[in-house]
């Protein structure tokens, strides 16, 4: 590291490189990793970071990289943003810690007041405050557990929902997520899921169809707590499902006096040009989880939702030593002054037109682009055998890491390791962005 700290604000919104790719003390540092962190926690790019603004990052080398990963989908108000870093200033000067439980604090309750006023639905709620998303969702199911006096739970086909034992049962991934870590909470089930690319001309009525059925045939509704479900699915593929069929298992749902919980740990805050993605399909989630953009990289998480829901459980039966951080809380509200204020949402919008135009532009003449697909800053590329139309995870990775070589920085995601995700912080300047996206398209073409 540098003998002075580095200043994410001092960094130019440009792509630099100074060496190759990882540079020598990179090297030096993941030489140093390999001999104290366990093995069992990979990286995606073999650099380690020194300073970060916006949309780059600069690597312990001076190499400076396009981010078009956020952490995944953590910086949607760009790394180090001002809003932000003065928040939290501020506050570590007040105090860092008493737990909320035994000592509040207002950053917490002006926290909750917010997530009640921002997220889809008119009607009384509450939120709860935790510290990552796979802790909110293990809550969020103990809230519907408690609300409905029921115990199984369906999620669906490609989910993930976070790598604690509960969510585990839940994430639909083997590999590396699930594999050897049983056996793991029971009364879990899996429905499937409207997949449109794969699902030929099915409607999200009758995929609705389809997992209601299943969902009655073998849990019951009798039996049910809850559904959970990512409006747009993260580390599945960016899988978004017919129109349609969300409503659906909404209506069923409340029907049949099943809590219907919202996964927006990955879509949440702007992310999908909607400041939910629960909104862009017209539903209004019982409950619904956040993490990840919701404090500008700080950690924190939430569930939100309906009063009488979130009251089921006795008093004591929700906290955490470290849940609502009051740094994490003034990280939190000046997110959400940044998302409200300085037109995140619209470019979020912009930002998936330019990237859907450049790849929906390649693949009339590039057969391996199987689908364009996503929402706002959070848009996927399915790469498919041209002749068969399986899946190509050989030529994913083969994509990201000639990107990655070249100083800009994408994630691979999907059930079948086949699919580029682009999270791109909401702050990226269009030439930033169109420079990255351009070096991918090279990569494509080169692969």
């Amino acid at each position: 590291m540098s003998e002075t700290p580095a200043r994410g604000a001092d960094l130019t919104q440009a792509r630099n490189l100074v060496t190759s790719i990882p540079g020598p003390r990179s090297q030096e540092l993941m030489a140093r990793k390999r001999a104290a962190v366990s093995n069992a926690i990979g990286t995606t790019m073999p650099v380690f970071a020194e300073a970060a603004f916006g949309g780059v990052i600069r690597d312990v080398d001076g190499n400076t990289l396009i981010d078009l990963g956020s952490g995944i989908a953590v910086t949607g108000v760009g790394n180090a943003n001002p809003r932000v870093v003065a928040a939290v200033s501020a506050q570590l000067e007040a105090f860092t810690h008493t737990c909320f439980m035994i000592t509040p604090y207002d950053g917490y309750v002006e926290v909750a007041e917010k997530l009640n006023q921002l997220t889809p639905g008119d009607f009384d709620k509450r939120s709860a405050l935790f510290n990552s998303g796979s802790e909110a969702v293990e809550n969020a199911v103990k809230i519907a557990r408690s609300y409905t006096g029921k115990t199984a739970v369906v999620a669906f086909d490609h989910a993930y929902h976070g790598r604690t034992n509960l969510t585990l049962a839940l994430t639909a991934k083997n590999q590396p997520y699930k594999s050897g870590f049983g056996p793991f909470a029971s009364d879990i089930y899996r429905a499937p899921l409207s997949y449109p690319f794969r699902d030929g001309n099915r409607t999200g009525a009758e995929a609705a169809k389809i997992a209601i059925s299943q969902i009655e045939k073998q849990v019951g509704a009798e039996n049910l707590a809850a559904i959970i479900i990512e409006p747009i699915q993260g580390e599945g593929g960016f899988i978004v499902p017919a129109e349609g069929f969300l409503p659906a298992l909404a209506a069923w749902a409340t029907e049949n006096g099943v809590v219907f919980i919202a996964d927006e740990v990955q879509t949440g805050f702007a992310r999908t040009g909607a400041m939910f993605a629960s909104e862009l399909f017209g539903i209004e989630p019982d409950l619904i989880v956040t993490a990840k953009g919701i404090a500008g990289g700080l950690p924190l998480s939430a569930v939100t939702g309906r009063a009488e829901i979130m009251d089921a459980p006795q008093t004591g039966g929700l906290g955490g030593t470290y849940g609502g951080n009051p740094l994490a809380c003034a990280a939190a509200l000046a997110s959400i002054d940044a998302f409200e204020q300085d037109g995140l949402i619209e470019a979020a919008q912009r930002i998936e037109q330019q990237i859907t135009s450049a790849f929906l532009a390649a693949q009339t003449t590039d057969a391996r682009i199987g689908d364009v697909r996503g929402r706002g800053a959070m848009i996927a590329i399915e790469f498919v055998n041209p002749e068969t139309g399986e899946p190509d995870a050989a030529l994913t990775g083969a994509i990201a890491k000639a990107a990655h070589n070249q100083g800009v920085i994408v994630l691979t995601c999907g059930t079948y390791g086949n699919v580029i995700r682009f999270l791109p912080p909401l702050t990226i300047s269009e030439e930033l962005l169109a420079e990255g996206l351009s070096i991918v398209l090279d990569a494509l073409a080169n692969a």
